[in-house]
């Protein structure tokens, strides 16, 4: 989810358990809370995301790979560089 994409969604109040001088020195540099941990969570999702699909793919990928490896690029003749 892209982050412009969450700061359009309906946005629901939680609780979190923060360490206490990290908050203490975000406030002071004038962080906003709640949109930093949406950011990371954001991205954590994402990541998340990114290593199930690889997980899922992997032996597509596998087997994709091996097929080059073996008969080299489909099209190759073609390429002008």
């Amino acid at each position: 989810m892209q982050a412009a994409e969450v700061t359009k969604s309906v946005r629901k109040p939680t609780n979190l358990s923060l360490d206490s001088a990290l908050l203490k020195e975000a406030k002071t540099l004038g962080i906003n809370i709640s949109r930093s941990a949406e950011a990371g969570i954001a991205e954590a999702v994402k990541l998340h995301k990114q290593k199930k699909w690889l997980e899922d793919n992997a032996s597509a990928l596998a087997s994709s790979n091996e097929y080059v490896e073996a008969n080299g690029l489909p099209l190759a003749r073609h390429r002008q560089f």
